[in-house]
């Protein structure tokens, strides 16, 4: 079943140039592993330090892939030590559309 996966990432302000050069490098590869269908970057229209990945995966086991994955060690490994506050992380499934 597919996957729909929300990361919420609050940054320290002055590391986002520095999260979105490492996500810039990184996103063309983030989309293309086997899996992900869709792919976005999201910021939150008040506070310009927080925001959300926004990608579909086919199916959990995907994601499970994706983030045992190098890329996704490599990735998280140089994002995380930028937070400020505890990343929040949600898998949804598509139950309908209108």
């Amino acid at each position: 079943m597919p996957l729909i996966r929300i990361v919420r990432m609050t940054f320290r302000p002055e590391e986002v140039s520095t999260f979105l050069e490492n996500f810039t490098q990184n996103k063309k590869h983030i989309r293309n592993f086997s899996g992900c269908t869709h792919l976005e970057l999201l910021r939150d229209k008040k506070q310009d330090n927080i925001y959300y990945t926004y990608s579909f995966w086919e199916s959990e086991e995907y994601l499970e892939k994706y983030r045992n994955s190098d890329l996704f060690k490599s990735v998280w490994a140089k994002t995380k030590v930028l937070f400020s506050d505890k990343p929040l992380a949600y898998s949804l499934e598509r139950l309908e559309v209108v």
